[in-house]
C-alpha cells in the first residue's frame, strides 16, 4: 500500500511511517525509504520533520492511534446488530482479512513503537500513549452506546484493545488468524453480557 497521492507530501509522509513501522518496526524505518515511499523529496523531511526521525515516528504513531479510534463508528455503522461483542468481532475480522489477504508481514503500528526498544524516549512513550487513548476513548464511548454501564467501559476497552493487539502478534507469530479467531469467541459473550439493556 503506497501513500495516498492526494494528500501533500507531509500527511503522505506521515501514512508511508506508520506503512513502514507496522511492517518493519521503529529501528528498520530509514528516512530515505519513507521519502521514497510517500513519493517526497526527501529534502521535504527535513522541512516538514525538523525533529527528525524521532518526529516523524511519534506522529505516524499519533495518526496510527487516531485512524483506529475511527474506525471504531464505521465498524458500528457496518453491524446489522451492534453489540458490544460483535463490535469485538469487528475488530478481529478486520486484522483476519488483511492477514488472509496479504500475508501475516504487517502488525499494528502503535504495538510496533510501543515495543521497539529504540521507542524508548519520553517523547515516543507520550506518543504511544496518546495513540492507544485515541483509540479507547471512541471505543469505551461506543460500548456505552451498546448499554455497557459507564464505569464498566473503560476497562472493557482496554480488555478488547489488549486482546486484539495480544492476538495480533500471535496470529504473525504463527502464520494463523486462529488466534483472532479464538479471542472472538472467547470474548465476545463476555462483552455482551455487561451489556444491561
Amino acid at each position: 500500500m503506497t501513500a495516498p497521492r492526494t494528500h501533500g507530501p507531509r500527511e503522505r509522509m506521515v501514512f508511508a511511517a506508520a506503512q513502514l513501522i507496522r511492517r518493519d518496526g521503529v529501528g528498520a524505518t530509514g528516512m530515505r525509504e519513507v521519502a521514497a515511499r510517500a513519493e517526497a523529496p526527501r529534502g521535504s523531511l527535513q522541512h516538514y520533520f525538523p525533529g527528525g526521525k524521532e518526529q516523524l515516528v511519534n506522529e505516524a504513531v499519533t495518526w496510527a492511534g487516531h485512524y483506529a479510534g475511527k474506525r471504531i463508528a464505521r465498524y458500528l455503522a457496518t453491524l446489522p446488530e451492534p453489540t458490544p461483542g460483535a463490535l469485538f468481532a469487528a475488530m478481529t475480522r478486520q486484522w483476519i482479512d488483511e492477514f488472509e489477504a496479504t500475508g501475516f508481514g504487517t502488525g499494528c503500528p502503535v504495538a510496533a513503537a510501543t515495543v521497539d526498544s529504540t521507542a524508548s524516549t519520553p517523547s515516543a512513550r507520550e506518543a504511544t500513549s496518546t495513540a492507544f487513548a485515541a483509540w479507547t476513548t471512541p471505543l469505551t464511548a461506543a460500548l456505552t452506546t451498546l448499554k455497557v454501564p459507564a464505569a464498566r467501559a473503560p476497562a472493557l476497552a482496554t480488555l478488547m484493545i489488549s486482546t486484539v493487539e495480544g492476538a495480533i502478534l500471535m496470529a504473525r507469530a504463527h502464520q494463523s488468524t486462529a488466534p483472532l479467531a479464538t479471542v472472538t469467541a472467547e470474548l465476545a459473550p463476555l462483552l455482551d453480557a455487561a451489556a444491561t439493556g
